[in-house]
């Protein structure tokens, strides 16, 4: 197990911690599909921008957890890796 992931280990261990790393999963789920997808596509940040005209330091700072992009710009990126942009809702418990 790496330095990271033992340090993350006992983070977790604390409540508060937690709770508030499980309610950025989604923001983090987000930023991982993003990079794996790139990847998987043998791109740069400097190709996936050529293609949507979106700023190589616009990609990076998605992908730094450092903005939020919109749905739209989500959109922008899957279509600039010829990929659809797919959004799940999961329930946690069954619904009502």
């Amino acid at each position: 197990m790496s330095d990271f992931q033992n340090y993350l280990e006992k983070q977790l261990a604390a409540p508060e911690f937690k709770k508030e790393w499980n309610s950025l999963e989604p923001e983090f789920n987000t930023i991982q599909a993003m990079i794996d997808a790139r990847k998987r596509c043998n791109m740069t940040q400097k190709e996936l921008a050529e293609r949507t005209g979106i700023d190589q330091s616009d990609i990076s700072k998605i992908e730094t957890g450092n903005a939020n992009p919109a749905l739209s710009t989500l959109k922008r990126l899957a279509e600039g890796m010829d990929m659809v942009l797919k959004l799940e809702f999961i329930p946690k418990n069954k619904c009502k």
